[in-house]
């Protein structure tokens, strides 16, 4: 899929924007990215080198073509749902997520240079039930 500036394409078509938003949990937002990705379990999905180490400036703008997080920018439902673009801070921020938890889920020093679509679904499923938490979050669970 090629992506394209809204006013590269507002010069050939006529772009309507009043379409209304469907409205989905964080929850349900999760289980979606990772039922995208699990429609192909085998495929080889590009990583994220070494989010960690990124100024926040540079991690947020972080992405490259072939990773999960744009295998979550080319569903149409998860794009109606609110999702802008396949950056990390785009994802973080659509997906209610940590940078604990998406270097958990993107990184490359937890698969290497490519990770398997079905093992980022289950990555994205621990988010989703409440695993991949850090260490602050989960201090503050026991006194909840």
């Amino acid at each position: 899929m090629k992506h394209h500036a809204l006013e590269q394409l507002q010069k050939v078509a006529e772009v309507q924007q009043d379409y209304p938003r469907r409205t989905m949990s964080r929850r349900e937002r999760l289980e979606r990215w990772a039922d995208v990705l699990e429609r192909n379990p085998d495929q080889r999905l590009l990583t994220l080198y070494e989010t960690e180490y990124q100024p926040a400036k540079a991690r947020a703008a972080m992405r490259c073509d072939g990773s999960p997080l744009s295998v979550a920018f080319d569903d149409p439902v998860l794009r109606a749902a609110g999702l802008e673009g396949d950056s990390y801070g785009e994802a973080k921020s659509f997906f209610d997520l940590s940078d604990h938890q998406m270097h958990k889920i993107i990184c490359y020093c937890h698969f290497g240079s490519s990770v398997s679509a079905g093992t980022a679904a289950n990555a994205v499923r621990g988010v989703a039930n409440g695993g991949l938490r850090g260490l602050a979050d989960r201090l503050l669970g026991m006194f909840r």
